[in-house]
């Protein structure tokens, strides 16, 4: 099972992943790396969406978990995520890659707000848009804020680039036996709970039908195999 023809996408990378090697905080020169790949899978023609997760600076449930007010954290999270954004488009500047950043809250001395209209417009006209901020509400992942983009703006396929290479049966950072999946339907995935994205943001994508490719970001050139068809992925679709 192969995926359509694929003209606009969406790329959710987690916030860990502009880590690098660091244990926290932002790695400009892994970053650049990143910014490399977008920019090769641009080059092919696609007009690309990115989400970039906060967790490298700030995860909302871990501060909730701490103690902290859950809708406060989230909010402090939302932020973090647009630190990351901002430090994207300027890794995507630096190779000539027009950028443009909407975040979901207005800060418009950073960056535009959310406005679907236009960022298909710069879409279309060659720029690389980056959604920041999640939905603009706590309670909220930046995976559901991904899947809720991808389908504002009529992504052909969400690809999620982690630190793993595909969807499991069990975690194969616990289990050594564990079983990767080249393919998996959304229903398996919520019925088995297994670690793709929340459960809101599967179901999102399940009911507007736009697949799931799930892939090791950090392996470098692995974003242009996973467009091309090959590379090791999971696709997250109906049967």
């Amino acid at each position: 099972m192969s995926l359509p023809a694929l003209k606009r996408v969406l790329l959710k990378l987690s916030g860990e992943v502009l880590m690098g090697g660091q244990q926290f905080g932002i790695d400009p020169e892994f970053v650049a790396e990143l910014a490399k790949e977008v920019k090769a899978a641009k080059e092919t023609g696609l007009e690309i969406c990115l989400v970039i997760g906060g967790g490298n600076i700030f995860r909302g449930m871990a501060g909730a978990a701490k103690g902290m007010d859950r809708a406060q954290a989230d909010y402090m999270g939302m932020l973090a995520t647009v630190m990351n954004a901002l430090a994207m488009q300027n890794a995507l500047e630096q190779l000539g890659v027009q950028t443009r950043v909407q975040s979901a809250i207005e800060m418009d001395k950073v960056c535009e707000p959310v406005i679907r209209r236009r960022a298909e417009r710069h879409l279309e006209k060659g720029r690389v848009v980056i959604f920041a901020a999640g939905v603009g509400a706590p309670y909220f992942t930046t995976d559901s804020g991904a899947a809720l983009r991808a389908a504002e703006m009529k992504c052909d396929a969400l690809l999620k680039g982690t630190s793993v290479d595909g969807v499991y049966d069990s975690d194969p950072k616990q289990n050594p036996d564990a079983t990767r999946f080249d393919t998996v339907t959304y229903d398996r995935v919520l019925a088995d709970n297994l670690k793709v994205m929340d459960a809101s943001a599967v179901a999102l994508c399940r009911d507007n039908r736009i697949p799931i490719v799930v892939f090791s970001i950090r392996e470098k050139g692995n974003l242009a195999r996973v467009l091309a068809g090959e590379g090791v992925q999971t696709i997250v679709q109906d049967s």
